[in-house]
């Protein structure tokens, strides 16, 4: 069996501003994600990890290289694009207070009825098209590292849709589960590379919160 560690990256300026990031905006991680990155680490250490597979984006880089440099092992590191966040096109940026006035349908569709959600709207990516390139690389991780575990750093979003579709989720229940909170696990798993299980969802007991920002899974 194969286990695939998909890590959401940790929270950013843009995140905690409740912005959109997207494929092509980016902000610095805060200062507390560097310590909340040392604990998911010290969660990890009993894995032993045969490669990690890494969005471009900079702040997934920021936090992959943060969290394996903390695991007590080493672990090669690969970056694909093909993990990036999903291309929001016009929203990419803005405060989600103004898309809420500009695009209200196409903002209360792509967080909760990914079946309804137009993209050309904004000229941005479909659901489909960022699950069919998540699904894809998965299935090369899988191929290539048979009955090992896998670390995977992406992001909200076009996590969320990866996960649910390798899942088998339709897109009218890709959302049912709620969001991915910033450096959070969710662990799938595999025998063969084309039927998955899910084994933990959106873990984050281990950053030992109190309180949940709702911008930590935005």
């Amino acid at each position: 069996m194969t286990k695939i560690y998909f890590i959401r990256h940790g929270k950013t300026e843009w995140n905690l501003a409740s912005r959109y990031q997207g494929a092509h905006g980016d902000s610095p991680l805060l200062p507390e994600s560097l310590t909340e990155i040392k604990l998911l680490a010290k969660y990890l250490a009993p894995v032993k990890f045969a490669h990690a597979y890494v969005s471009p984006l900079l702040r997934a880089q920021t936090t992959a290289k943060e969290l394996i440099a903390a695991l007590p092992q080493p672990v090669p590191m690969t970056t694909d694009e093909r993990l990036r966040e999903f291309d929001l096109g016009k929203m990419e940026g803005m405060r989600f207070a103004d898309v809420a006035k500009r695009w209200p349908t196409i903002q209360e569709n792509f967080h909760h009825h990914a079946d309804l959600y137009d993209e050309q709207i904004i000229g941005g990516e479909s659901f489909s098209a960022v699950i069919a390139r998540f699904k894809e690389a998965i299935g090369e991780y899988v191929a290539m590292n048979p009955e090992q575990n896998i670390l995977v750093v992406s992001h909200g979003a076009a996590l969320n849709a990866g996960i649910n579709g390798l899942l088998g989720l339709p897109l009218a229940h890709l959302k049912d589960k709620g969001g991915l909170s910033n450096t959070s696990t969710t662990i799938l798993s595999t025998v063969d590379g084309k039927s998955y299980q899910l084994l933990q969802w959106n873990e984050t007991g281990y950053l030992h919160k109190t309180k949940v920002d709702p911008t930590d899974t935005i």
